[in-house]
């Protein structure tokens, strides 16, 4: 399972490896990104988010009324999957924070048509995401 978000974590260790707060949201159950991530930046502090945390180690928020501590400070801010109809939220989020946002769609969906002329399509290796820097 590892080798899955071999590409996708790749690209966030390359291009975020000075980030002192990087932000998961919408976790889930997929906590092998996470992991990948804390092993390999280890001055970095990473912080996993959902409304519905799987364990104690996931901060429960809800990004329709973002709670500013988590975010603050936030280098990053990333999303595996999130429902199109919250894709703007986290928008909202980086843009209030001042964190870059990468949106890690279904391979089957498009960003969210409100996104689309604010977030950049990037191709790494064998894996499709959206970034937006700041």
């Amino acid at each position: 399972m590892m080798k899955l978000w071999e590409n996708f974590t790749e690209y966030i260790i390359n291009n975020y490896s000075d980030s002192n707060k990087i932000i998961e949201v919408g976790v889930g159950k997929i906590l092998q990104p996470s992991q990948i991530l804390k092993e390999q930046l280890k001055d970095t502090e990473i912080k996993l988010v959902d409304i519905n945390p799987c364990n104690d180690t996931v901060i429960y928020d809800d990004i329709t009324k973002p709670t500013d501590e988590i975010y603050e400070d936030a280098d990053l801010i990333y999303s595996i999957r999130p429902p199109e109809e919250l894709q703007y939220d986290l928008f909202k989020l980086s843009e209030k924070y001042g964190a870059d946002l990468l949106i890690k769609p279904l391979f089957t969906e498009e960003v969210n048509y409100k996104l689309q002329n604010k977030l950049k399509l990037v191709n790494y290796k064998k894996i499709a995401f959206y970034v937006m820097k700041k």
